[in-house]
């Protein structure tokens, strides 16, 4: 089973183009479509066999409509721009998934794309949805374990989702390894895998560290923590599925298949030099909150995190 991404730059490029059009030019964001459509054509046209080319040119053709129709409710619906919004993002993995599809059985791998968003429920918490987890497993077997059955791999695009009366959601960016890891532990899979363009968790941002080194193991908890705190590798939510159902999860280098990653684990091992990583997070507010009030009294920090909670503004450290 197959989980995918967008292309690259292409959920920011769809983004851009929502955001365009709740700004009242939905039209502004044009050429930049054009060029992301053409990006998949060309692709389609170098990996796909004659049948599947014309069908995923198709595809594209009928996207192209959709999504400019998608751009215009934008425009004119602002009570359901979160929800349209969404609609709009989704199209980088509907339009990648059957990419990797058509390449799959060029390669003569039996597979079929399957809409995520026929297995993956959520809440209506648009832009960083919530996983209705009874839901999303019920759905997942009852979709993929046939195919798997009739020895086919399914593929389906990772970040998307929908509600359970099928309006489109988003899991948040960087959400497609969160998708494999709820798809992964839905089947109760030996192992996942996250294929990415780092040889797994490093000992710091190579960005800020050229030098770091990869952390050969990490236990569910580490790779939480790193992940939550700055660790660009992994989505911050994406240890839970496989923590809940004790499925390793191995990161691996799509450059450099051959380096040994990280692999995640209940118990990860003893890291010899003291401290295994180091993450950060650019960017944070600090509040400092001084009343009177606090002296005596109770229920002050309940109303404090009440604020918080309307606001759904997550608290990193108290």
């Amino acid at each position: 089973m197959v989980v995918v991404s967008a292309l690259a730059g292409a959920t920011d490029t769809l983004l851009a183009a929502a955001d365009a059009a709740a700004d009242g030019d939905p039209g502004g964001a044009g050429p930049g479509l054009a060029a992301l459509l053409e990006r998949h054509a060309g692709i389609a046209r170098q990996l796909a066999l004659a049948d599947a080319r014309d069908a995923l040119l198709a595809e594209l053709e009928t996207a192209r409509r959709e999504i400019d129709r998608l751009l215009g409710r934008i425009a004119h619906e602002p009570d359901r721009r979160a929800a349209l919004r969404d609609e709009v993002a989704s199209y980088g993995e509907l339009l990648s998934a059957p990419l990797v599809t058509a390449a799959l059985a060029s390669a003569g791998v039996a597979a079929r794309h399957v809409d995520s968003r026929h297995c993956l429920t959520t809440d209506a918490t648009h832009g960083r949805a919530n996983p209705l987890l009874p839901l999303t497993i019920d759905r997942t077997r009852a979709i993929l374990t046939p195919l798997l059955d009739d020895g086919l791999v399914p593929v389906l695009g990772g970040y998307i989702a929908a509600t359970a009366d099928g309006v489109p959601t988003t899991l948040g960016r960087g959400g497609s390894d969160y998708s494999a890891t709820l798809v992964g532990a839905a089947l109760g899979a030996e192992e996942i895998q996250i294929w990415t363009d780092v040889s797994g968790v490093l000992t710091a941002d190579p960005r800020v560290v050229p030098d770091a080194r990869t952390v050969p193991s990490l236990s569910y908890a580490e790779a939480a923590e790193l992940a939550y705190f700055g660790a660009k590798v992994l989505h911050p939510k994406t240890i839970q599925p496989a923590m809940d159902r004790d499925i390793p999860v191995r990161i691996c280098n799509s450059r450099a298949p051959g380096d040994g990653g990280t692999l995640v684990t209940a118990r990860g091992t003893v890291w010899p030099r003291g401290v295994k990583a180091i993450a950060h997070k650019c960017g944070i507010t600090i509040l400092q909150i001084t009343s009177t009030r606090m002296l005596g009294a109770y229920g002050f920090l309940r109303a404090l995190f009440e604020v918080f909670d309307r606001h759904r503004t997550a608290v990193d450290v108290v």
